[in-house]
């Protein structure tokens, strides 16, 4: 025969009816069989690095582009890229040496986390000043790509007619500041004329796949740039009589054989790799 339900467990059921807490007999309770949501991609729970490239990338260029990857999702504003051998860049610091203050200034509102790069792009002279006090030296740090300070705050006159007088102002002012110090538009790296930059363009190959190799071309800054075979790279910055270093990188270096006048093959050096590649084109 069935045990009777006491009074007072019968009225501590019905509180918990009352509050909405009552939990369903054991009997029937069901455990759904675990799903997989077919938008899940194979680097959850991580961001797919293909998004991350992009907002980074897109950061030079494309506002629209941007907000329509950050407005969802707007912890992206703080995207970090690799782009090769440890050339790291945000997307707040793609903007900044771009000069896109707009951009900038977007990623900032969406949690970006500006550099002193970014404030000397966007003409923070009292900043800027304040840092170069607060850290001696600093000025001389390189930014993406091995973009100097300097070249930063010159890169915020780009949008110049968006900005108010005041603007124009306080960037006019932070030009000087940093010019002023002597050491803040970068390493004196040695000059490669254009008709030397012509002997090292062309594609070099170092394995038998047709991606086993580097392409040298210039690149925006009419510098000479390594990069993928066919495609765009970093800067090379002269160091030597025909060895670089990589977006100043200075662990990264690019050391061209040259015999009677022509270059025969270049040998990529970092801390774990040696590479050498023969110039095919």
């Amino acid at each position: 025969m069935p045990s009777a339900i006491s009074r007072r467990a019968a009225l501590r059921a019905s509180a918990l009816c009352a509050l909405g807490l009552a939990l369903p007999r054991r009997g029937w309770s069901r455990v759904d069989a675990p799903t997989r949501d077919p938008e899940v991609t194979a680097h959850f729970p991580h961001i797919d690095p293909e998004v991350v490239a992009q907002v980074v990338g897109r950061s030079h260029f494309d506002l629209e582009g941007v907000k329509a990857l950050v407005e969802p999702r707007p912890e992206l504003a703080r995207s970090v890229w690799e782009w090769r051998f440890s050339d790291f860049e945000s997307a707040i610091g793609a903007a900044s040496h771009v000069g896109r203050r707009d951009i900038a200034l977007y990623l900032m509102d969406k949690g970006a986390r500006p550099t002193l790069f970014t404030f000397a792009m966007l003409g923070a002279h009292d900043v800027v000043q304040a840092a170069v006090a607060a850290a001696p030296g600093i000025q001389r740090t390189a930014g993406p790509h091995g973009i100097s300070l300097l070249d930063h705050a010159h890169a915020g006159g780009r949008m110049q007619g968006d900005m108010t007088a005041i603007q124009v102002e306080d960037l006019r002012r932070t030009v000087a500041l940093l010019e002023a110090l002597g050491d803040a538009g970068g390493p004196n790296y040695l000059e490669v004329s254009a008709e030397e930059q012509g002997k090292y363009l062309g594609d070099y190959h170092y394995g038998p796949g047709p991606e086993d190799g580097f392409t040298i071309d210039l690149n925006m800054r009419k510098l000479l740039a390594l990069g993928p075979i066919g495609g765009a790279g970093g800067a090379l910055y002269r160091i030597g009589p025909d060895t670089f270093i990589y977006n100043g990188a200075p662990s990264v270096t690019v050391t061209f054989h040259v015999r009677e006048g022509l270059v025969q093959a270049l040998t990529l050096r970092e801390p774990s790799v040696e590479v050498t590649a023969r110039k095919v084109s």
